[in-house]
């Protein structure tokens, strides 16, 4: 066992801590639902739900195109989110985001963490003031489900190398200090970049540019691995977790964007097909530029594509009409395809391609959303830069260089600030031996096989996977041990 030390006991003893706090919390009672559409609490239930799934999915994502050795360590770090957030969105993360807002030289740029400090009033207070037919603690489960996945999205850049108990506390400062703001500035009425009239439907900025902007000052700050180091090629552990992962998000993009209409209206039926839409040209356009380049068609490209689609959808989701989202899809892929190649070619060791492919595509949604708006679709938004105004496309670029100068920094600073507390990276023994042993004494692979070698005598033991059949690294099985 290892040695009880003050850091090793500081993530329980907060813990405890809020959770004897909790119990000074006064009972309120719950909202009259009766002022409320029936119809709308259904829809967004069901949509808050189909958001939480992108978690798991995103496990399964990340987990299939890292190392074997790796696997669960990766997929523990997309998951944990669920915990650390869930608690400290309670505690001050929804008040941070949407409570009401302090004014920095006039701008809005977070909110109090006094206005619902342990969801106070959350349950049984006003509508929230964009979702007035849904209860305010509704919105508030809702948009917990964005705050949960944004981190986890920052896992794969940071893969195969970074500490667990850092991770942990980076998914803590970052909540607090960088997706709180970017929430605030762009969805509560006071933000700045809502006063702007910047338009971010469902969370190209507040999710995307954030956590892409996130995985680049990580990566830079982590460096590189051993194995970029000495420019051994990267290959996915499990294609089939990838498309099972992919599969999950997609489905659950429908709740993303779809339920950021906050009610079963006209814009969600609009949001869901332009999502549907363009995930599918990204998918295809991923898959066939890949082709073009003189590579075959892979399920990896496919997926990665659509997953791009997705993200570039996401802002202007339900600010454009459904054609208009074909041309966002293909174009964004070809723009991350591109940045891919591009880092691929640089020293820079983003794992997992994060930056090229949520912060690039992030922002490519955010510009799309600038050119393509329509008030025909969003009569409460904007016309972009296709219907004449040209004045909205820029707003669009400065929401966005707020965003990507803002995350990247702060971001950055957190990094360097864990690294000081404690270290950010595992020893290069146990980057050796993989993170699903030295960080979680676990492994993915399970039991293990007897092999004759090539020279027909020596005897070893493999690992095999029990779900998708046997690694054998030489020779031939012998027997089942």
């Amino acid at each position: 066992m290892n040695k009880i030390t003050l850091k090793s006991a500081a993530p329980f003893v907060v813990l405890v801590a809020i959770a004897v706090a909790s119990l000074f919390v006064p009972t309120l009672p719950n909202f009259d639902a009766g002022k409320y559409v029936p119809a709308d609490i259904a829809w967004i239930i069901v949509a808050a739900a189909l958001v939480f799934l992108m978690t798991p999915g995103l496990a399964f994502f990340y987990g299939g195109m890292v190392h074997r050795k790796n696997i669960l360590s990766t997929m523990m770090k997309s998951v944990v989110a669920a915990g650390v957030v869930g608690v400290l969105w309670v505690v001050v993360g929804y008040s941070l985001c949407f409570g009401e807002s302090v004014k920095i030289a006039g701008l809005g740029f977070i909110g109090s963490p006094k206005t619902h400090l342990f969801f106070k009033g959350v349950a049984s207070g006003e509508p929230w003031v964009g979702a007035p037919t849904i209860p305010k603690s509704l919105f508030a489960a809702f948009q917990l489900m964005f705050a949960i996945i944004t981190p986890g999205l920052v896992v794969g850049a940071i893969a195969e190398r970074m500490r667990f108990v850092a991770y942990v506390l980076f998914t803590v400062l970052f909540s607090l200090l960088v997706y709180a703001p970017l929430a605030h500035w762009s969805w509560h009425p006071d933000g700045f970049l809502a006063k702007m009239g910047a338009l971010d439907f469902a969370g190209g900025t507040v999710v995307h540019i954030s956590a892409g902007c996130a995985a680049l000052a990580g990566a830079l700050v982590l460096k590189r691995r051993k194995a970029h180091i000495e420019n051994i090629a990267h290959k996915p552990a499990n294609i089939p977790y990838i498309l099972i992962g992919t599969g999950l998000l997609w489905f659950g993009w429908f709740g993303f964007n779809a339920g950021s209409a906050l009610g079963a209206n006209a814009t969600a039926v609009s949001a869901f097909m332009t999502t549907n839409t363009a995930a599918a040209a990204a998918g295809l356009s991923w898959m066939f530029f890949d082709v073009l380049r003189g590579k075959k068609p892979s399920v990896v490209g496919f997926c990665v594509g659509a997953v791009v689609g997705l993200v570039a959808i996401t802002p202007a989701a339900g600010y454009v009409a459904i054609a208009p989202s074909i041309f966002i899809g293909v174009v964004a892929a070809l723009i991350s395809n591109v940045a891919v190649y591009i880092k691929s070619k640089s020293s820079l060791d983003d794992t997992l391609d994060v930056f090229p492919c949520h912060g690039v595509g992030g922002m490519v949604g955010m510009l799309m959303t600038g050119i393509f708006a329509s008030k025909a679709i969003y009569p409460a938004g904007s016309d972009g830069w296709a219907f004449g105004n040209f004045s909205f496309f820029l707003t669009q670029v400065k929401a966005m260089g707020c965003a990507v100068g803002y995350s990247f920094v702060v971001s950055f600073l957190i990094f360097k600030f864990i690294n000081f507390i404690v270290p950010l990276r595992v020893s290069d023994e146990d980057e050796e031996a993989g993170l699903d042993a030295s960080q979680h004494d676990e492994n993915y692979v399970q039991g293990t096989l007897l092999v004759t070698t090539e020279d027909g005598v020596t005897e070893k033991e493999i690992h095999i996977d029990h779900v998708f059949g046997i690694l054998a690294e030489n020779g031939h099985a012998k027997e089942k041990v």
